[in-house]
Order: structure tokens, then sequence, then C-alpha cells
């Protein structure tokens, strides 16, 4: 089906040069080796360690420059090999042919040394001194190397040279850089003799853009487009045929009389790897802008987009709403307004992977009775993506099919401190830290906020939370509203950044209005947030919420409360019971105080001091502006005078 062409160098995510680390013991060849390869000469005499070698864009048919690094052999020098290693997109081990003990330290130190440092790059093993090699103890490279890569499973591969005679001495670096062109790892798994998993989510994302009129075959025009795109060069109907019955014979379900199906397509590039020929699968997934971890490549999500300062967020906009409306309704199949667990997968099916199974998204939203996500839930967790990780949500869009640019899926709110200037808020999505004591309902809140109960327990006392849904207003709007527990011993870690209060659009402290310890402990993190904040210029509203409602209050909680919270200049506490279900439109007046950016701003006592001092100073200042004016306008009339009275005269 392919011709295979160099030219995915241009393409997002191909790599645009290639570094090499030649390793391996003393005297196996690693310096003439790099020589022989780069020159075509044998030297008589090299140096113990080379300077970096830089071969030429046209050495290799890919025309990507590679640069080869010697290293030192000696012990004290490992260090430095270490750090080479790091930066290596491919190593290159040697032993030499003449010396088994060097073939020996493969797999006892070397290998194991690799796997100790992490380096998880390609492995070509090179047989050096293949002309020392003794003519009657003649073993093939694959018997000596099967039991080593068996155990190795990094090895990409192994090759045997000799610099002396210039055989196959570039061909060690050609194979080294071709596996970090078209590495195996990525895509096929060894011992399952199978595409990996994140290979065929990309492949069937891949068939899914190219099956244009969506009757799931690739048509010979279709298979034509896909050719021209990748390969550049049309399919004569020859080939075409050919194809699909080599897919027939082997796969029956591969072609139908519509043409390729998605099963054929992933057939026919398991073949292509099988058979070696990796490029073809690779030119692939770089036309459609793949890197060798199988993610969109960079390129294609430029960091300009997702720049924002600390006290700005990310929403989606109102294309990619109705994208996600469009894509909810395709694939809840049954229309019911609950798209299941398996809808869920199916929907992620092109992406690297479902990126809602692990936290914070895992459980984040709530559930339906069949456990599934209703539109507004679904809605909500791409909100909370958005807020928390704009670039992997709009990666996520574009995984999904999202067809326009990536900038037209988020837009960037207004500052928070305009906004608080402007006296209004004009953002749909909210973030509010819940503060307070454990044992107090911070989690009790976060379960009934998302429709569950009370009781569920949904993790440690010391773990961060989100809980996301819709919010509904008067007069029928919606905001969202993302609730993010701070654990109690996690509010220093908060604050050890400067900017930590900035993504915050309101605070809540949750106190246990019969405990109260519980209460004296919330009013210390109140003053502590409201320090923070005057400190920071990142001043935020806060509510006070009076928690256990349906249990007895501590003595005096409600003048105390009262009156502290009067003190601080915010609103008295919402009280409400999670095990009643009682919330007093808590959720409500947590919108309403975020959309009022200018309300509900708690002052300690040092901010009052700050706020009075620098009044006094800017009236002494005024004072004094005023009298020197008065100084200058009396001058002024003077000089006039003066001239009037000497003209006269």
């Amino acid at each position: 089906m392919a011709r295979y062409s160099a030219g995915t160098v241009d393409c997002p995510g191909s790599p645009k040069s290639v570094r090499i680390v030649v390793v391996g013991d003393k005297g196996t060849g690693k310096s003439s080796l790099i020589v022989a390869a780069a020159t075509d000469i044998f030297p008589p005499n090299v140096p113990p360690v080379l300077p970096d070698t830089k071969l030429p864009v046209e050495f290799f048919p890919d025309n990507i420059p590679v640069t080869i690094v010697d290293t030192s052999s000696r012990p004290e020098d490992r260090d430095m090999v270490a750090e080479e290693l790091k930066r290596a997109d491919a190593v290159v081990l040697t032993y030499a042919c003449d010396r088994p003990e060097t073939l020996e330290r493969l797999s006892e130190y070397w290998l194991p040394e690799l796997r100790r440092l992490e380096v998880k790059i390609p492995i070509i093993v090179a047989g050096c001194k293949l002309d020392f090699r003794d003519d009657n103890n003649q073993v093939s490279l694959e018997q000596v190397m099967s039991p080593i890569m068996q155990q190795f499973r990094e090895i990409e591969t192994c090759i045997e040279c000799s610099a002396l005679k210039q055989l196959q001495a570039q061909e060690v670096f050609y194979y080294a850089q071709k596996t970090v062109l078209h590495p195996t790892g990525p895509l096929f798994d060894q011992d399952s003799q199978a595409l990996k998993p994140r290979c065929v989510r990309a492949l069937k994302r891949i068939f899914i853009l190219c099956d244009h009129d969506r009757d799931g075959a690739l048509s010979e025009a279709e298979l034509n487009d896909f050719q021209v795109k990748c390969f550049h060069a049309p399919l004569q109907p020859s080939e075409i045929e050919g194809v699909k019955r080599v897919v027939e014979e082997k796969l029956p379900e591969g072609v139908n009389e519509r043409g390729l199906t998605v099963t054929g397509f992933l057939f026919l590039h398991a073949l292509f790897i099988e058979k070696g020929r990796l490029e073809t699968t690779w030119t692939v997934l770089r036309k459609f802008g793949y890197n060798n971890d199988i993610r969109l490549a960079e390129e294609l999500l430029p960091s300009s987009i997702f720049k924002r300062a600390p006290d700005q967020s990310f929403e989606l906009t109102s294309v990619a709403i109705e994208f996600l409306k469009g894509m909810y309704m395709l694939f809840d199949d049954d229309q019911d307004n609950n798209l299941r667990p398996q809808e869920i997968e199916d929907l992620f099916s092109t992406a690297p992977e479902s990126p809602w199974k692990e936290a914070p998204y895992e459980d984040a939203a709530e559930k339906t009775a069949l456990g599934g996500l209703s539109f507004d839930a679904f809605l909500s967790m791409w909100s909370l993506m958005t807020l928390l990780e704009p670039a992997r949500s709009v990666e996520n869009l574009i995984y999904i099919g999202f067809p326009g640019e990536p900038a037209t899926a988020i837009r960037v709110t207004r500052r928070r401190r305009l906004d608080r200037k402007k006296q209004h808020c004009e953002r749909k999505v909210f973030q509010c830290f819940v503060f307070g004591p454990n044992n107090a309902g911070k989690s009790a809140l976060l379960n009934c906020f998302l429709g569950r109960s009370y009781a569920d327990n949904q993790g440690s006392i010391t773990d961060e939370r989100y809980a996301v849904n819709m919010v509904d207003e008067s007069g029928g709007a919606k905001k969202t509203l993302i609730m993010r527990e701070i654990p109690e011993d996690g509010v220093q870690g908060l604050f050890s950044s400067k900017e930590s209060l900035a993504a915050c659009d309101i605070a809540v402290f949750v106190y246990d209005s019969s405990d109260e310890s519980s209460w004296k402990r919330a009013t210390e993190l109140l003053v502590n947030v409201a320090t923070y904040g005057e400190a920071t210029g990142y001043e935020v509203p806060c509510l006070m919420v009076s928690a256990k409602d349906d249990l007895d209050s501590f003595p005096i909680s409600i003048q105390e409360s009262t009156r502290m919270t009067q003190d601080m200049g915010i609103e008295p506490p919402v009280s409400i019971s999670s095990k009643l279900g009682d919330f007093n439109n808590l959720f409500r007046k947590i919108i309403t105080a975020a959309q009022h950016p200018h309300l509900s701003i708690p002052e300690t006592e040092a901010g009052k001091s700050r706020k009075h001092y620098n009044r006094l100073i800017n009236r002494s200042l005024m004072a004094v502006s005023i009298g020197a004016a008065a100084v200058v306008v009396g001058l002024a009339a003077y000089r006039v005078y003066a001239t009037r009275k000497s003209s006269s005269a």
C-alpha cells in the first residue's frame, strides 16, 4: 500500500537530529568504529576518546543530522558517561568478537547498568573486530545474542562489523538512527506479537479522519487520498485490488463491499511491522502529527495559546461546547442523557488513553443512577480539565475529532484584578477552595454537591480532591462550579507559592457547628488565607459554612461566629446539614459571591491598619499637593500683578 518517503523530516513530531552514544569495555573498538563509519578509512592510531563526530545531513537517506559521541571506559569517568547517556537518543553497545569476556560483560555489567541509569532509549549491540574472530569457532550471531535479547528486550538489533575491513561500520549507525526515527517499541509488543494499544488508538483516529463519508470503510477514492497525503503518490487500481486481496485472504472481515474496514487497516500496519517496514507506519503517524510517544507533537499545540496571568483561567469556547454537544449525542446511543462508562471509553478510543480514569478526574462529577454522565456532568468534566490542564484538554479535543484550530477551542478569562475594579466577573467556570479542619464536613459537602450520600468515603483526609457540577442561577442560566478540597495539613504547602491563591475565585471555610475547637481552627484558617491574600495581592471573597446543623451547636456559637464575620467584613456563616440534605442555597451563594469579586473580601487587623495608614499618607500627600498648588497660583498672580504695575509706571 505504501511507498516510503523520507519526507517525514519536516512533519510535526519527527526528530530533527539524532545523538548516538557509544559505550563498551576498553579495547572493544569504539573509537575505530566511529572513525571508520565517518571517513571510510581505518585509523592506525586513535586517541582514547574522540571528540563528538557530526555526520553530514546527506550521510543517510533520511536527511537527519547525526552526532556520534565516544565515551571513556575508565571507572572514574562513569559519571561523565551517565550524563552523556541522559542526552542520547540511542546507544551503541560494543563488544569484541575475538574476546568472549567482553560479550559476557554485556549481560553481567553493561545492560544492567543501563537499566540502573534508567536509559529508556533504543540499544544497538555491535560486535566489533569481526576480522579477528577465530575462524575455527564459527558461531552464528543469532546463537550468541538470542539468550541476551530474551533477557534484555530493550535491545533493538545486533550487528557484527569490522572497522579494519570496512564491513558494516556505517550500517551500525544507520540502524541506530533508524531505531530513533522508526522505533519498534511504541508500535509493537514482541511478546504478544500485536500492535500496542496506543498505536491501535492512533491508527483508528487516522482511519476515521480518512473515512470522509463516515461509512466505516475506506473506499478506493479515500484510500488514494490517504496514499497521496502520506506518500505523495496515488495507488494504481491494480495495487488497490492487491491490497484488498492480501487483507481478505488473511482477515475476511478486513474488507467489505464499501472498502477497507478499520480492522483491515490495522491488520495491514501489523503486517508492515512484522515484515520490518516500520518506516511505513511511522510515515503515516508523522503525517498526522504524532511523535515518538504516539501523542500529538508539541508543534501542533503551540504554547502561545496557553499563556495567561496567574489570576486568569481557561474556559471552553461556545465552538468547543457545540462540538462536545454533538459528540455527546453521537455516542449516547440510546439518547437517554446518560453516557455510560463504555460509551465514554468509545469516545476516547482515538486518544492515547482515557484521560478521566485517574485523579483528579475520576469520580469528580455527578454520576447517573446507571453510573454514567449526563450532558451537564460531561461538560463539567471538560470544564475541569480545561481549567486544570488546558493543553491536555485541547489535545484530547483534537483526538476525538475537533475540526477547528486549537486556539478556537479555549478562551482566556479577564484578570480577576480587573474584575474587581469593574465590580463584576464574566466567568462561566468558578473554582472554590474548600478549607476546614479535619472532620468538619468538607468531604461530606463535596459528596452532596455531586448528589451522593454525605457518608461516601472518597479517600483519606490527607487527599486533595475535586468535585465539579453545574449550578442553576435565578433566571435559568447555569454556571460551572469546581470545588477543590484542601486537606488541613495541606494548607502550609499551598502557601509555599506566592501565586497559590491566584487560581481561587472564592474560598469557603467549613466548620463543625457542634465543636468549638473546629470553629476556632476554621477562623484561624480564614485569617491565614486573608493575611496571605493581603500580602500577595490575591485577595479572594470568602464564606464561612456552619456544617452539621442537625447537631446541637456549641454554646454562643451563633453570636461568636456572627461577630467575627462582621469584624472581618464578610457575610455571616451559612448553616447547612449534609445529613439532612439542607444546603440553604449554599452553592448558588458561592457562585453569587464569586461573581462579585470586590465584595466579601475579609480584612485582618493588620490589613485594616495598613489601609488606614495608606489613607493617611494619601491625605497628607493631597494636602501637600494642594498647598503647593496654592503657592504656585499665588506666585503666578503676584508676577502678573508686578508686571502690570511696572508697565503702568
